[in-house]
């Protein structure tokens, strides 16, 4: 193990980034206990807070795991693990078309599944959050949390608690992209018509108890929000690639 994080990245994330990759290639083994606080600190040239926090982070999804009075350990193979993507997953255009590919699919099986689990109650609360998102400015972190609402609603109707914290948990990766797309559907008129439309299809069809075209309806408009991606204007795609590009120097915790 060597190589000095001299990037100016954030670097608790690229050290557990790093970290992260040395276990799953199995440069670190199972069982194989991690170099000390300071060493970890001397080989990647960051500070013991930097450390710290990368390593607390890999033991919260259990890649990691303490024994007292012997340091930190891989955890073995056969510890449950919580579900995570390389922290730095989300760095480029490019990565964040990818999550909106991992999104497609699940989304449509949601909307299905929700669609065929429909009762009255859930559809009351599809609507309100349909409604909510309407009314929210087109740009802002409102409209975001909004979006985000109202996917979870109908995730929430399908009475399977995996699938809500499977968005849930790729939230996390939308946010800040999600963002900057909302502006730029905001400066195009028809953009905006189009987005609407597309939540309101899925809505009206989960809420009517049509499988097929919930589905149908969800998986348009994961295939929409990617061909927006692909078409914003340069200066939307200036922005988004700023935005997720390393941070800059100045501070190593």
């Amino acid at each position: 193990m060597s190589d000095a994080l001299q990037a100016p990245e954030r670097l608790t994330d690229k050290l557990a980034g790093l970290l992260l990759q040395r276990i799953e290639s199995g440069e670190l083994a199972p069982d194989e206990r991690l170099p000390t606080e300071q060493r970890l600190s001397e080989l990647f040239g960051v500070s013991r807070t930097v450390v710290r926090e990368a390593v607390s982070r890999l033991k919260s999804i259990g890649l990691l795991t303490s024994r007292q009075g012997s340091g930190v350990f891989v955890a073995p193979r056969h510890q449950a693990r919580a579900l995570a993507f390389d922290p730095m997953v989300v760095t480029s255009m490019e990565s964040v078309l990818q999550v909106v590919e991992v999104r497609r699919g699940l989304e449509a099986d949601v909307a299905a599944l929700a669609a065929q689990r429909m009762t009255s109650e859930k559809a009351l609360s599809i609507s309100q959050a349909l409604a909510h998102l309407e009314a929210c400015p087109p740009q802002g972190a409102e409209g975001v949390e909004a979006d985000l609402a109202f996917h979870r609603t109908i995730a929430r109707a399908t009475e399977n608690p995996h699938y809500e914290r499977l968005l849930g948990f790729l939230e996390q990766y939308q946010r800040e992209a999600m963002s900057v797309t909302r502006t730029n559907e905001a400066l195009d008129s028809g953009y905006m018509g189009a987005v609407r439309e597309e939540h309101r299809a899925i809505a009206e069809a989960v809420m009517r108890g049509d499988a097929p075209a919930a589905r149908e309806a969800a998986m348009r408009h994961m295939n929409n929000a990617a061909h927006r991606l692909h078409n914003a204007a340069p200066p939307i795609r200036r922005a988004l690639g700023a935005m997720l590009a390393p941070s800059s120097p100045g501070s190593s915790s």
